[in-house]
């Protein structure tokens, strides 16, 4: 097995899809015991230390918590899909605002969203547009932002940045799923450039192939992860690592601390 890779150049950060089980406490531990500067909250209702239906007192303890702890809470990851043609438009902004709301009193950055469309396309492309816009000003107004992922139905960077220049509001960004972009036949200099205006967040893993999505400890896979720190500065990127270690869909894998100590870069 692979020595884990030297200092990271980044601020670090991993998501609670590594510790489905843990409650605030053991988060921070886990933060603070990893250097890690930043949590992503995995927010899937029922599951996830927060939710939007977490009253007052839920979202203000976490929130002092993670502070104490020295940790920002970054970003929300929810799953709503903003390309999905089975909802409404109106369905799909009041899930939006919930969670913009959420991410407002929690102090979060942000709230990540899906593409999620049942058939890529224009049609796909104009409806996230839309809905993104339409939700783009009520970000603005909470102090947060909405980040479409390269996933699902949009898994290049030129599927999202498309997307996000038909929206054309500061409040819309990206986040980059390194998977999603390589599975898809991107190199990391091209995702990273393309996404360059729109840039949050970047989520790193390893898996064992693209057809073969069983979890590595970072650096010991197929994922050219090397290549990251390169492209990265290339595009004067500042902000955040994260680990999203898949532990919740992966229960065998090892646990989110051991790869932890492999997913500096």
């Amino acid at each position: 097995m692979a020595d884990p890779p030297a200092a990271p150049r980044w601020e670090r950060a991993f998501s609670t899809l590594g510790c489905p089980e843990a409650d605030v406490h053991e988060v921070a531990r886990l933060a603070r015991t990893h250097g890690c500067t930043g949590v992503e909250l995995r927010c899937a209702p029922p599951e996830g230390l927060l939710t939007p239906h977490s009253p007052p007192a839920e979202r203000a303890t976490v929130k002092a918590h993670l502070a104490s702890a020295g940790v920002r809470a970054l970003w929300l990851a929810s799953y709503v899909r903003v390309a999905d043609d089975t909802i409404e438009d109106a369905e799909c902004l009041a899930r939006l605002d919930a969670l913009l709301h959420l991410a407002a009193d929690i102090g979060a950055l942000g709230v990540r969203v899906f593409p999620g469309a049942p058939r890529p396309g224009a049609a796909a492309d104009e409806r996230a547009a839309r809905r993104l816009r339409a939700a783009a000003d009520r970000a603005a107004e909470a102090g947060t932002c909405l980040l479409l992922e390269t996933h699902d139905s949009h898994p290049r960077a030129t599927d999202v940045a498309r997307v996000l220049d038909a929206v054309g509001h500061p409040a819309v960004g990206a986040v980059w799923d390194v998977l999603h972009t390589w599975r898809a036949g991107e190199s990391p200099e091209e995702s990273a450039g393309t996404l360059a205006p729109w840039l949050h967040h970047v989520q790193i893993k390893d898996v064992a192939s693209r057809g073969d999505l069983r979890p590595r400890l970072p650096g010991t896979g197929a994922v050219p992860l090397t290549a990251l720190p390169a492209a990265l500065t290339a595009v004067g990127y500042r902000g955040w690592l994260c680990l999203e270690w898949e532990k919740r869909w992966f229960p065998e894998a090892p646990a989110l601390s051991e790869a932890l100590r492999y997913a500096a870069l």
